[in-house]
């Protein structure tokens, strides 16, 4: 049938399924019109059997598009909703170590899971079902179903390759190959010129694309995941809809980052250490007393320097039951293990290990690497009980008061959040560090820093 129409009417009719599929989104979905507007459209059937987007431009086979609108008018409109959530959680932006075939799958669950939850009559289709059935069987392993946790789930389960071929099937909407080509590749295919322009021509303007480097595309889209999550909050109190999964996907992809190293930098004080300090020696002096009196110089180089090292610093583990133990030793091993480098810790340390739950059950004190070591081989938890939070900063507020910690900063508190904080704020900087489970940790006093780590950021 599709032989019977011209090329050039293929074309036309393409394009036009495309701008009203565009149209219907943004009319029903107010709090998109940024994302359904940054993509420059370009009809490219030399590249792809489908349609793909990498953010800058959304690319599409036209006699894919009329077919897609045979096989139901609210597929298009649909698979293109799917593209651009793609760019909205920042999908393509991703390290090149993941296992491609898992991370396609997952992204593509992940967007077909917030589109079904959307539950908008002008999206649905006989296969949004067959996904419905497919998530239900897992939903209590996934919980959020963020690409990431739909990633990690998946290499958990290491699928035989036809199950793994089924889900590809049942849950794709769109090409990906654009998530991995380079700026140059892009240019040596047309989707970008050599030119200087910084962003893409507006929608609908003549011309060639204009440049966008990756490293600029994700800082734009990073401001339109942002800016949308706030305004889909406001769409959903105004309509009194709900848009649970989308929300939180925002949340989550636009959740802050940490590097955890330089976060324990906050609980750094100063000291002096006996090192050369070459920022205080004046090599004019020196050279011209050796020049003078032979072999003395005038001004010897500075033996200390003042710098930011950790002297005293506390860890306190919830020892509630909802905290596993092996995650809670890998934890307390990767904060000695960056406290003890030479640029964090002074030679001589100071650090307590408490485990708290509803009252103090243990602390232990290390000075030593040894001590360190033989800490961790024998470490149990002890507790189990309730949690309340006010029992450990108050015994640590009591080793101040009692001199043993004379240079504390801060002190972390490793826990769900599930339990009491103290009314007035400590004598020193706490954090809490939450463990990501898919859901939104409690909030802490104003008083308290919160850091929210993924498992694999341990």
């Amino acid at each position: 049938m599709l032989d019977e129409i011209t090329s050039e009417k293929v074309e036309k009719i393409a394009r036009e399924i495309i701008d009203l599929s565009r149209n219907k989104l943004l009319v029903n979905l107010r709090f998109m019109d940024m994302a359904l507007s940054q993509p420059k459209v370009e009809s490219r059937a030399d590249l792809t059997q489908s349609t793909s987007t990498d953010g800058g431009v959304y690319i599409y086979n036209p006699e894919h598009i009329l077919s897609a609108y045979r096989a139901g008018e609210t597929l298009p409109t649909r698979n293109l909703l799917h593209s651009i959530f793609h760019c909205v959680f920042r999908h393509m932006f991703i390290s090149p170590s993941v296992d491609i075939r898992y991370w396609d799958l997952a992204c593509d669950i992940a967007v077909e899971c917030v589109i079904n939850d959307l539950d908008l009559p002008y999206l649905n289709t006989v296969k949004a079902r067959q996904q419905s059935a497919f998530i239900k069987q897992f939903a209590e392993e996934l919980k959020l179903p963020s690409a990431e946790k739909v990633y990690r789930f998946l290499m958990d389960k290491n699928l035989a390759n036809d199950k793994l071929l089924a889900l590809i099937a049942l849950f794709k909407a769109d090409d990906h190959f654009l998530w991995y080509l380079s700026d140059e590749e892009k240019a040596a295919m047309g989707l970008v010129d050599n030119g200087s322009g910084s962003s893409p021509f507006p929608e609908g303007s003549d011309g060639e694309l204009g440049i966008i480097s990756r490293f600029e595309l994700s800082d734009v889209w990073t401001d339109i995941s942002e800016r949308m999550s706030i305004d889909l909050i406001s769409f959903s109190k105004r309509r009194g809809t709900e848009a649970g999964l989308l929300i939180q996907n925002l949340k989550e992809v636009n959740r802050e980052r940490y590097n955890y190293e330089e976060f324990l930098k906050k609980f750094a004080v100063r000291g002096e250490v006996m090192k050369i300090n070459p920022d205080e020696f004046d090599y004019n002096f020196y050279t011209y007393g050796l020049s003078l009196y032979g072999n003395l110089p005038l001004i010897e180089p500075l033996e200390y320097k003042d710098v930011k090292r950790i002297r005293d610093f506390v860890i306190v583990i919830d020892t509630s039951g909802s905290v596993a133990g092996e995650l809670v030793q890998t934890f307390v091993q990767k904060t000695y293990n960056i406290l003890k480098t030479t640029e964090s810790f002074f030679t001589k340390i100071n650090l307590h290990i408490i485990q708290c739950d509803a009252a103090i059950q243990e602390d232990v004190k290390i000075t030593t690497q040894g001590e360190f070591d033989e800490y961790i081989k024998n470490m149990k938890l002890h507790g189990f009980g309730g949690t309340d939070f006010r029992p450990a900063l108050s015994y640590v507020n009591m080793l101040v008061e009692n001199g043993e910690l004379k240079n504390l900063k801060g002190l972390i508190y490793f826990t769900d959040g599930y339990g009491v904080f103290p009314a007035k704020k400590p004598r020193f900087e706490t954090a809490f560090v939450f463990i990501d489970e898919g859901y939104e940790p409690p909030e802490v006093p104003p008083w308290a820093i919160r850091l929210v780590l993924r498992k694999n950021e341990i």
